[in-house]
């Protein structure tokens, strides 16, 4: 039989509502007020945020919107020559979430329900992501600096937390929102840099600050979740 799952939108809180909708709203106007707003940018940064709200909740309809974000804010990257975001979102997120997707709809918490079950990490588990997060960054940090990557220091600090955050993920682990906070730092970093040679990137800035305010809400979300599955289990 199929697994038949509720409406996703059905299932946010009044909280979730809020965030989600002043999200969307604060990106929009952010883009439109400052004179030159590019569609593909918001269209992505629209995907992204409904990507971090269902994420936030354990629903694999988070993972499947990061899988379209991480595809249009690869070709997003590609137009700065920021090659470090390109080849992070097109060739580890976009493939880390249809990983996590997968691994997401094969442990449900419950039977029916749009809720991952959340695990512990082991020891030997978190050494194990530190360094293959270590050996891959080292090899990426080459190929940035043969493609003569804008801002090479931070596009490799960016691969770093984004291949922590996508290992998390795919481990169900709380963690991950807090690697993702790291990410969205960094991001902000490195868009104010090319705010400063082009001051069309400015609400990038911004939308990255609402990012980690979804992702902080990731982390806070997941922790009580897994209070509640510890219990219910």
């Amino acid at each position: 039989m199929k697994r038949k799952y509720p409406n996703p939108f059905a299932t946010l809180t009044k909280t979730e509502w809020l965030l989600w909708g002043g999200s969307l709203a604060a990106i929009a106007l952010t883009l439109l007020l400052s004179g030159g707003c590019d569609l593909m940018v918001l269209f992505a940064l629209l995907v992204g945020a409904t990507a971090l709200i269902f994420v936030s909740k354990g629903d694999p309809l988070g993972q499947l919107l990061t899988i379209v974000f991480a595809v249009i804010y690869g070709v997003i990257s590609f137009r700065f020559r920021y090659w470090g975001e390109m080849i992070t979102y097109v060739g580890m997120t976009a493939p880390m979430a249809v990983a996590a997707l997968i691994s997401w709809l094969r442990h449900p918490f419950e039977e029916g329900k749009a809720e991952v079950e959340i695990t512990e990490i082991s020891k030997k588990t978190w050494a194990a992501v530190l360094l293959l997060t270590a050996a891959i960054t080292a090899v990426f940090y080459r190929i940035l600096r043969f493609l003569d990557t804008a801002q090479i220091f931070w596009s490799t600090v960016s691969i770093a937390t984004s291949l922590s955050a996508c290992a998390l993920t795919y481990l169900r682990s709380p963690y991950y929102a807090a690697a993702y906070s790291a990410n969205d730092v960094v991001l902000m970093i490195l868009w104010y840099l090319a705010a400063r040679k082009d001051a069309g990137y400015y609400p990038m800035i911004l939308c990255f600050a609402i990012f980690l305010c979804n992702d902080v809400y990731g982390f806070w979300n997941w922790r009580r979740m897994r209070q509640r599955q510890r219990k219910q289990a």
